[in-house]
């Protein structure tokens, strides 16, 4: 496990939005796009020589192919100051100070100390980022004046401003916080783990809807247990610890051509099946009834309604919803043209919170 760390210049500035800055920059003789976290690393201008991790790009890859930038050699105005003592990517060349809103010195420490329960209040769990836009957007457009939480979690991207969905959501109003948790950072409120979180969301954002999962970029490795969304599992049972109640949008598709991910995706499966301990409410979605029958017969297969509680909907409201605030969100570069079964299952969650909020 290597760092490739090279030496450019920014030769363009580009894109710009909350805590993230889309450069050019030369390394080597050769332009190449790269990625500034102003929060960790400050600004750039043109010219300046910035030290970079060039792992991504030159390993090719796909959505994380960027360059990023670790220090921007000609700043020597940056420095510490500001409250917060807690550290993220702790014990790593990036690790930075934030200040934790359960940690002392925050003013938040109190409410985040005397925190309850969640009194059965519905919290929803997504295994997929590209969930969260048609499922915000609904919500908004049923219940105008809900206030909604998002809590990232570490399973995938760190950096909140790496997120177009959250900062184009927060631009359209449909998306009232984001919570960065764990190693996740530069969301509206940082906190330790998921826990203090959704406790966050709750008592100092007094959110009426608090989602959590991960950020863009989930891992899996076509094995069981290897895959970042094992973490829905731990994240059920989390939210039944603090009382409240786990409501849970499987991966649903018959447009991916992979056997296992047809129907419940097997990450799902695995999930409700091996990795969750405890009870969660199961939203699927009302399709044809021949894809109906498969589903219904992966649930039987694995016992799922013995452990969980299983609802169908109809999930199509969330087509409109997409289509009044413009949203153009795909799932594995698929729209909701291409895998509209995928988006029906987030629409048909929102028809279960209907009962809630």
């Amino acid at each position: 496990m290597m760092i490739r760390a090279r030496e450019g210049a920014v030769k363009r500035l580009g894109h710009k939005r909350r805590g993230v800055w889309e450069i050019e920059v030369d390394i080597e003789g050769k332009s190449a796009p790269a990625i500034v976290y102003t929060d960790l690393t400050g600004c750039v201008k043109e010219g300046d020589r910035v030290l970079l991790n060039t792992t991504a790009d030159f390993l090719g890859l796909g959505t994380g192919g960027y360059s990023f930038v670790m220090a921007n050699l000609d700043d020597t105005d940056s420095d510490l100051s500001g409250p917060g003592h807690i550290m993220k990517l702790r014990y790593t060349p990036m690790q930075v100070k934030c200040l934790a809103a359960e940690e002392q010195n925050s003013r938040f420490h109190k409410q985040i100390k005397d925190f309850d329960s969640l009194k059965g209040r519905p919290v929803v769990v997504v295994p997929l980022h590209s969930m969260l836009g048609p499922l915000c957007a609904l919500v908004k457009i049923v219940f105008n004046d809900t206030k909604i939480g998002y809590v990232m979690t570490d399973g995938a991207a760190l950096p909140a401003a790496f997120s177009k969905t959250v900062h184009e959501l927060k631009k359209l109003r449909l998306l009232d916080l984001v919570i960065t948790a764990g190693n996740a950072f530069g969301g509206d409120l940082e906190t330790v783990n998921f826990y203090t979180g959704i406790i966050a969301a709750d008592k100092v954002g007094n959110c009426d809807l608090i989602i959590v999962g991960m950020g863009p970029g989930i891992t899996g490795t076509g094995t069981k247990f290897g895959f970042t969304g094992v973490e829905q599992g731990y994240i059920i049972d989390g939210i039944n610890t603090l009382e409240g109640l786990p409501v849970v949008i499987p991966r649903v598709s018959f447009a991916d051509k992979r056997e296992r991910h047809k129907g419940i995706s097997h990450h799902s499966l695995t999930v409700l099946k091996d990795i969750a301990k405890t009870k969660a409410l199961l939203s699927l979605p009302l399709l044809e009834k021949q894809k109906n029958e498969y589903i219904t017969g992966q649930i039987r297969k694995f016992n799922i309604e013995k452990k969980h509680t299983v609802v169908f909907n109809r999930g199509d409201k969330v087509i409109g919803a997409m289509e009044e605030f413009g949203l153009q969100t795909t799932t594995m570069g698929r729209g909701i043209d291409e895998d509209r079964d995928f988006f029906l299952t987030v629409g048909a969650a929102a028809e279960v919170l209907s009962e809630y909020l």
